[in-house]
């Protein structure tokens, strides 16, 4: 049945579902500390590395598609997206409070992107999604890459954050049977108020005037009224502004007439635009041709300026060794922007040898104590596709690697915070903005 559910869910589409290996126990890695207290880079190459095992599951390519259809990124289909706003998996206990929040400058956080990525090895990760987000400024960035070397994450102030959620096969929210993928779906219940403004987070604050719209922060409240719901917040001119409900639905019934948030409300036009995130495998020996540039979204030329920008950043000679490694690995397919990898003892692929985690870098789960392991890393290459400038004063970055719980641990809270690690183009260039 596990079977079924999976070929349902990706009945329709040449992408296909994350297939996730078990940790093999064997090639689990431990902290190594020597006799005057170094520990070991988490991700340094062992000099008698073995040669790849030809049954390892390949690396999932993460690539951006236009959805198909207007329906195609409902959460009820599971899908993996990126920019617009999340589809929640479990669409009620959201995450609250300073959870939301950059921690650095205080502002909502920017949904990114999410990933889904089941595990069948147990009943509770049948359904499972990581969601990343991030502020927006790269000055918060900028400060972030301090924060994260903090050996307690609980001292950590960070602008970039991810979060777990799984659900058992059998759960509140879904059918039991895989989805359709003909439009029909719907889930089993209405998800939370969501902001009017971001359509990310819950709205637990509500306009005062027309009571009718929903905020997840004082913030956005603020600037929706700036922009145009002073004027519209009237109950006989709610219905001008496509941010809002009409006159005779509130927002709660809009959502559930749609099934869940509809992104279309949203009033905030700063969203990065919307994407389905495709999952291929990645080929050893792909060679890349004419047509796949006319297929890729983005021209080499747009790829080959943040190239020139990494390089021109860079100080010393392992640095560009390792760049050299990282792009002839990336040209295979120059148009990916996520990098999936949940195997035993999978490393991210890292564009300049500084600015690595050592092992005593990635903190352990915060709700089991577990060990935390690589699954996934994001590329720059998808600030294009958001259409953010390359300039000087731009968001940007060299990778983010997340790290999530090793078992995956289930517990009362419905999303559990997990780790990512931020490599800027240059460590040296961080610390002197």
């Amino acid at each position: 049945m596990e079977e079924e559910f999976n070929a349902g869910r990706s009945r329709g589409s040449s992408k296909r579902t994350l297939q996730i290996t078990p940790l093999d126990e064997e090639d689990q890695e431990e902290v190594q500390i020597d006799d005057s207290g170094d520990v070991d880079s988490y991700d340094d190459d062992d000099d008698d590395e073995e040669e790849e095992d030809e049954d390892k599951e390949p690396v999932g390519l993460g690539v951006l598609e236009k959805p198909e259809n207007s329906w195609s990124l409902l959460r009820e289909l599971f899908p993996s997206t990126a920019g617009g706003t999340p589809a929640w998996l479990d669409p009620i206990n959201l995450p609250t409070g300073r959870s939301c929040l950059c921690d650095i400058c205080g502002e909502p956080l920017q949904f990114m992107l999410q990933v889904y990525a089941p595990l069948m090895e147990k009943d509770s990760t049948f359904h499972r999604t990581l969601f990343l987000f991030m502020c927006t400024s790269m000055t918060c960035l900028l400060k972030d890459q301090h924060e994260q070397w903090k050996r307690n994450q609980d001292k950590q102030s960070r602008s970039v954050k991810v979060f777990r959620c799984q659900l058992p096969r059998d759960n509140s929210f879904y059918s039991r049977e895989p989805p359709r993928n003909n439009g029909k779906d719907k889930p089993s219940s209405p998800g939370a108020v969501l902001c009017g403004w971001c359509g990310t987070w819950k709205g637990d604050k509500v306009c005062g005037g027309c009571r009718r719209v929903h905020y997840c922060s004082e913030k956005h409240q603020t600037v929706h009224w700036k922009s145009g719901h002073k004027q519209r917040c009237l109950p006989s001119n709610i219905s001008q502004d496509a941010s809002e409900p009409s006159n005779n639905k509130t927002l709660t019934e809009v959502q559930e007439i749609h099934g869940d948030f509809n992104p279309r409300t949203v009033a905030s036009k700063s969203l990065w635009p919307e994407y389905e995130i495709a999952i291929t495998d990645e080929c050893e020996d792909k060679v890349f041709d004419d047509n796949d540039q006319m297929n890729s979204l983005i021209s080499s030329s747009r790829v080959d300026e943040s190239i020139e920008a990494l390089i021109d950043s860079f100080e010393g000679g392992d640095d560009k060794k390792s760049w050299a490694s990282f792009q002839e690995r990336i040209s295979r397919t120059p148009e990916q922007v996520l990098r999936y990898y949940r195997d035993a003892g999978a490393k991210p692929l890292w564009p300049t040898s500084s600015g690595q985690p050592s092992k005593a870098d990635i903190p352990k789960c915060t709700y089991c104590g577990s060990r935390r392991a690589f699954e996934f890393q994001v590329l720059p290459q998808i600030l294009y596709y958001f259409g953010v400038e390359n300039d000087v004063h731009s968001l940007d970055w060299a990778t983010i690697a997340v790290y999530t719980c090793e078992s995956s641990c289930d517990g009362h809270v419905a999303y559990k915070e997990e780790f990512a690690w931020v490599q800027i183009a240059s460590q040296s260039s961080t610390t002197q903005r």
